[in-house]
Order: C-alpha cells, then structure tokens, then sequence
C-alpha cells in the first residue's frame, strides 16, 4: 500500500480531496479519458485502478465498496457492467497518463488521463508458439489479400465496359 502523502492535498484538505478523486474517477469511467492537471492525475490512477478491480470482483460487497467511493449509481453500474469484465484478464495497468503540455493561463502542467483498451487474452503455454505460426500465416493472408485486390478493379472495369456499351447501343 503507498504511504500516505503528506502536507496540502491537492490545495485543500482531505475530504475536499476525497470528493475531488471521486468526481474525477466517474468522469473517467463515463468518458474514458479526461484532462486534467498532472498532480489531480497521479492521485487519480491509484484510486481508479483499485475502483476497477471493484468491478472486476462484481460482487455485491465489491458494488457497495464502490457506491462508497463514487456515489453515482449509473457510473457504479457502468464500472460493474461495463469496465470491470472487459479487464477481466487484464492484472492491473488499466489507465494511462500522456502529458499534453502547460495550460494556458496559468501555465499548469496537463495530462490526460485514458482508460486502455484491454487486450484479448492469450493462454500462456502457446505464447512461445504463437509468433511462429503467425508468421507463417501471415504470407498466405498477403497472397489472399492481393488475389482479391487484382480480381476487384478488372470486375469493375468489366462493369464499367458493359455500362458503355449498353449505353451506346441505346443510343443507335
């Protein structure tokens, strides 16, 4: 567990703080990235990742934790219904942080703060296995891909010549 920070909590005290983190974290589970300063979003990533983990357990005593934290019934269900099962197999790492440069008025580093898209899971026993086959499917998928590619303009030139010529013949 991180130890606590110590001194002024985001310019204000505890419970303001507390509030402000929960705000922020259903922001970001209603719109998957947000911007915010670079302070609010190294505070956020530890409270929004444990919130996540909530949802991952999806148990009743996990939804009433969370209701805790975030008292919007409509976010909590979004995090349960939503996020919580698309980072099942996901352990951890689940928001990232880019800094986007100074804010323009008072020149206050920015981030933004995302939720990652959670990969598809792979079994680890093929993992070593898995590269060698994709690379030797990978040839045949080119040949289909160019197959297909050269079959499609001669038919719509064929189309285009049918096209034309009805057209002429029309006019005769």
């Amino acid at each position: 567990m991180p130890t606590p920070t110590k001194g002024p909590r985001l310019g204000s005290g505890p419970s303001h703080e507390q509030l402000m983190l929960a705000n922020l974290a259903s922001a970001l589970f209603q719109h998957g990235r947000i911007k915010t300063t670079e302070a609010k979003a190294k505070r956020l990533r530890p409270y929004a990742e444990k919130l996540i983990t909530l949802g991952k357990r999806g148990d009743l005593h996990a939804r009433r934790l969370a209701l805790r934290k975030v008292t919007d019934k409509s976010v909590v269900h979004e995090l349960f219904t939503e996020i919580g099962p698309r980072y099942e197999n996901r352990d951890g790492g689940y928001t990232r942080i880019t800094k986007v440069g100074s804010r323009k008025g008072d020149n206050a580093p920015m981030a933004v703060i995302e939720l990652v898209e959670a990969a598809p899971a792979r079994p680890a026993s093929s993992r070593a296995a898995q590269p060698a086959q994709e690379s030797a499917a990978a040839p045949e998928a080119d040949d289909q891909a160019a197959e297909e590619s050269t079959s499609e303009p001669a038919a719509e030139a064929q189309a285009t010549e049918r096209a034309e010529g009805e057209s002429s013949d029309s006019e005769k």
